[in-house]
């Protein structure tokens, strides 16, 4: 064996490769759900990788588009026969599950340099990794979302754009009624009542979901703070004034375009379809109005993680890489918000329609980090539909909601 090796090595020397070099190159392989047709996995295929591998050239990377439902389906069919792949790109909210499936590496024990790069990832992207006292995954991408509203109609009713959350609800009320043509108008639209719609209102009310450590939800959901914007968002639909939630109900992007809802709350993906559907639309964008608790909108968005199964130094290289100022700024032309600081400061950000959503990221939290989470928000769907229906006060609803959310935490 020795023999063997130094001859390797004088052909290495003769010829000028390095020992690294002369080995079979390593393939990981990485599943995401970027389209096929998409404009980033354009980018992923024909710049990044090709960039990377350039750069570390005993390398290779196998990446797999999946539809976003197959991606998280095929990733619990795979745990079982051991057949992940290296890494993935995931949605925030599949990471707890992986997690407690034991099948996600905690990349803060696991990885020497873990703080230098989730150093140079913002914060409040970095949160949606974090499961429990470990971070099991890099920030890739974020997206949250902030209010648009209907110029003409806001000049209309004499409403200043709202900025407190006092100043909303006043705003709400005075756009609702009947328009020149005789239909009624609304002045806020709402799709659903999940966590995703509902607990901007509930943090920037000043109330919460759980406790920091996400493990107790009695004395948060069903805190006064918490009960006073479910209250408060229930008397708006029982005035008449916001709506959208119902079967039947005008879709969020005609109701806007036509002037039927005044203003929504809705992320960066909306401007592109006002501009393909309502390209006449005159509208506005702002921050969702300041409570007792600050303006604080909902997170969202991807990270990357790692296997158990993977080849942890290359996969660690990969994912480092596509966290990095150079492959997040590529990212960001195809018009994905970039996590990492250096790349929210280039030209190419600044400029982009995706630009007034940077401010709210900055303050936006993700929904609790937990693996019982998707059966918290449906129960959260049906405790918020008991109040608006009149079935349930806000604080009964709520108080009952937190036993149930208590025992789901402990799951």
């Amino acid at each position: 064996m020795k023999k063997m090796l130094s001859i390797l090595l004088a052909l290495c020397l003769m010829t000028g490769v390095s020992l690294a070099e002369s080995a079979q190159p390593v393939t990981i392989t990485f599943w995401h759900h970027y389209s096929a047709q998409s404009a980033e996995n354009e980018t992923l295929m024909n710049v990044l990788i090709p960039q990377f591998e350039s750069e570390n050239p005993g390398i290779k990377v196998n990446a797999v588009s999946h539809e976003w439902a197959e991606l998280h389906d095929k990733v619990l069919v795979s745990a079982s026969s051991q057949s992940l792949p290296d890494v993935a790109r995931c949605d925030i909210a599949w990471l707890p599950e992986f997690e407690k499936m034991g099948i996600l590496v905690a990349l803060d024990e696991a990885m020497g340099n873990f703080a230098d790069v989730s150093a140079t990832l913002l914060d409040s992207a970095m949160s949606t990794a974090k499961i429990g006292d470990h971070y099991y995954g890099l920030a890739l991408n974020t997206n949250s979302k902030i209010m648009f509203y209907q110029t003409a109609m806001l000049e209309a009713a004499g409403v200043a754009v709202p900025q407190t959350m006092d100043e909303w609800v006043e705003a709400v009320r005075k756009l609702s009624g009947t328009n020149t043509n005789g239909q009624q108008v609304w002045g806020w639209n709402e799709p659903a009542l999940s966590g995703w719609n509902i607990c901007p209102f509930i943090w920037s009310f000043g109330g919460s979901l759980t406790d920091e450590a996400q493990t107790v939800a009695t004395g948060y959901i069903n805190s006064a703070a918490t009960v006073k914007a479910i209250e408060t968002f229930a008397q708006l639909y029982k005035d008449g004034a916001l709506t959208g939630f119902n079967s039947g109900d005008i879709p969020m992007t005609d109701g806007f375009g036509t002037g039927r809802y005044a203003m929504m709350l809705e992320g960066p993906w909306k401007t592109a379809e006002l501009e393909g559907a309502y390209p006449d639309t005159a509208y506005g964008t702002a921050p969702i109005p300041a409570g007792e608790g600050g303006s604080v909108s909902v997170l969202g968005g991807e990270d990357i993680a790692m296997f158990t199964t993977a080849n942890q130094d290359a996969a660690w290289k990969f994912m480092e890489f596509m966290t990095g100022e150079y492959a997040e700024t590529e990212m960001a032309k195809c018009g994905q918000i970039p996590v990492n600081k250096a790349a929210l400061e280039s030209d190419v950000v600044k400029g982009a329609a995706y630009a007034p959503f940077i401010e709210a990221i900055q303050s936006a939290k993700a929904r609790p980090t937990v693996a019982a989470w998707s059966e918290m928000d449906n129960e959260l769907n049906m405790a918020l539909t008991a109040v608006v229906n009149g079935e349930k006060t806000a604080q009964e609803s709520m108080d009952a909601l937190a036993v149930t959310f208590d025992e789901l935490l402990k799951k």
